[in-house]
């Protein structure tokens, strides 16, 4: 029997991160999605093969993702070729972090998914965690971000779940629109609550790795 697997989820400045660093103090280990992503173009695994779709694409031995992003925008047939590289590369580190974590006796471990929904990601998790914000606060610090204009942001949010559908998904709805320190006693009440708790999915994710 592996770790309980938390999927972690949340749409644009809602706070997903700290809610991060909170659940890695209280010793929860957390796979960060697109890091994984930005290891394996960075001298990783995906180099040699998106290089050799995308000739190009590859400087000084990493991804440009500008420059790989000029490639599939707008293109889905380019889009699904790139997708057929890294998201095989990407489930395999997945399952080795998890491997990791279980061989370490990890009880529970967090999955950090920012597309979690879109991308059918729940499926490999034993419950779901949502971060979420009033809509206001959201725009507001996307808004502040640097570089961030309404547009941009209409068009991120456009291509996410809505807040309000991940809501009502989710397993838990961990609230960013109130103190931080409201937020972080959640935090810790959701880990209190599913450390010890049987994990249902690992077994069946190591069988469908071996397949």
């Amino acid at each position: 029997m592996g770790p309980f697997i938390l999927g972690l989820t949340g749409g644009i400045a809602m706070g997903k991160s700290q809610v991060c660093q909170w659940l890695r103090e209280l010793g929860v280990p957390v796979l960060d999605s697109d890091q994984v992503v930005h290891d394996l173009y960075n001298g990783g695994a995906a180099v040699q093969p998106v290089e050799a779709a995308f000739p190009g694409v590859a400087i000084d031995g990493a991804i440009s993702r500008p420059e790989l992003s000029q490639r599939v925008m707008g293109k889905p047939a380019a889009l699904q070729q790139l997708e057929a590289i890294v998201h095989p590369l990407v489930a395999a580190e997945k399952q080795r972090w998890l491997a990791a974590a279980a061989a370490a006796g990890q009880q529970l471990v967090v999955l950090d998914i920012p597309l979690l929904y879109e991308t059918g990601a729940e499926a490999m998790c034993d419950a779901v965690a949502v971060v979420s914000a009033p809509a206001e606060e959201q725009r507001r610090r996307a808004l502040a971000r640097p570089g961030m204009t309404e547009d941009k942001l209409a068009a991120i949010l456009q291509r996410q779940v809505a807040d309000e559908e991940k809501r009502r998904r989710a397993d838990f709805v961990i609230d960013t629109g109130v103190t931080p320190a409201e937020t972080k006693q959640h935090v810790a009440s959701v880990v209190e609550g599913l450390r010890g708790r049987p994990g249902r999915l690992y077994d069946e994710l190591l069988r469908r790795a071996d397949r």
